[in-house]
């Protein structure tokens, strides 16, 4: 199975609130969020890594391609640097790494339990399923996307406002089989972007998708958010 890591984001909130590493390089209980997904991605049977950073920090493509010359990634690490205007568009550039196998994709601040992880892909890998969305009931996300479930975690579909079967929202985290990889094309032909899009383009293909529920996940968007993370995966340790 293949893994693929959105890391191109300008990160300008954390900038602005004073951060200065980019956002990939920011550490949690000691260990740069990049770091985490790669050591993670690996210990979850990784064939390889995708990941894409973007051309305004070089101090993250200099990190990663240290991390190969070093000898410190154990599986191969496929790297591309441009900057994109959306995570979708983001997602298209890594898709050449991805067409011949399932894959796993997420951005580079999405915080989870690694235990719950683990659990989820291997639900992924044993089941029918076109794609296997991570969802989550807890919801500190500015703008979250809700997604609607039946009472068999089906995916009915995904809302901007909260619907009656909507509980949960997306954890930002896709199992997803290549077949996917054609509504992204489709997607980008139209003109479209975020990811969100991406995902109701999903349903519209009539791809099967089905909900996995993590207990929480949270996303690394202003300098407040790493505390709450380093108090989230210092429990997670426990």
């Amino acid at each position: 199975m293949k893994y693929a890591i959105i890391a191109a984001g300008e990160g300008s909130r954390l900038a602005q609130e004073g951060v200065q590493l980019p956002k990939p390089l920011v550490s949690l209980c000691g260990e740069p969020m990049i770091d985490r997904l790669i050591r993670i991605f690996q210990s979850n049977d990784a064939d390889s890594i995708a990941i894409i950073v973007n051309t305004l920090h070089p101090q993250t493509e200099a990190h990663i391609r240290e991390l190969i010359a070093n000898g410190k990634a154990d599986v191969p690490i496929d790297l591309v640097v441009k900057s994109t205007p959306s995570s979708m568009h983001s997602f298209y550039e890594l898709a050449t790494y991805l067409h011949d196998s399932d894959f796993c994709l997420t951005t580079v601040d999405t915080i989870f339990r690694e235990d719950e992880f683990s659990e989820y892909i291997r639900a992924f890998q044993n089941s029918n399923a076109d794609g296997m969305m991570a969802v989550t009931d807890f919801i500190d996300d500015e703008k979250p996307l809700y997604v609607g479930v039946d009472d068999m975690l089906n995916v009915l579909g995904f809302f901007d406002v909260k619907q009656e079967k909507s509980k949960y929202i997306s954890g930002g985290i896709y199992c997803l089989r290549s077949s996917a990889l054609k509504t992204l094309d489709r997607c980008i032909s139209e003109g479209q972007s975020r990811m969100r899009n991406f995902q109701r383009g999903l349903i519209v293909d009539q791809l099967h998708l089905r909900a996995f529920p993590m207990s929480k996940i949270l996303d690394v968007d202003h300098a407040s958010d790493i505390q709450k993370a380093e108090i989230f995966l210092s429990g997670d340790r426990n």
